[in-house]
């Protein structure tokens, strides 16, 4: 029983900046990925950053630059600091835990949090 709980989206305008949170409740082991995706309207959802619980990182091209992902281990919570946004930031952007074992891999999902970037 795991739970994602993500905040910080909002209208932004071009070149501005905001923070994304995303607190992980439940049964959670202790080494895991967290990550922040992306879906814009009519399009795929992609991956923007993930962090190990080890701290290893990785960004998408289009946001390596500008965003930074960030974890507190003891909180179970997964930032993403967004700046000089572009109004092709805009989607709904959904937090994601993995969690690894020996024989399986578990995801879970947030319910999104809405980012619009004004230009």
């Amino acid at each position: 029983q795991v739970q994602l709980v993500e905040s910080g989206g909002g209208l932004v305008q071009a070149g501005g900046s905001l923070r994304l949170s995303c607190a992980a409740s439940g049964s959670i082991n202790s080494i895991n990925t967290m990550g922040w995706y992306r879906q814009a309207p009519g399009k795929q959802r992609e991956l923007v950053a993930t962090i190990t619980s080890g701290g290893s990182t990785d960004y998408a091209d289009s946001v390596e630059d500008r965003f930074t992902i960030s974890r507190d281990n003891a909180k179970n919570t997964v930032y993403l600091q967004m700046n000089s946004l572009k109004p092709e930031d805009t989607a709904v952007y959904y937090c994601k835990l993995k969690i690894r074992t020996i024989l399986i891999t578990r995801d879970y999902w947030g319910q999104g949090t809405q980012v619009t970037v004004s230009s």
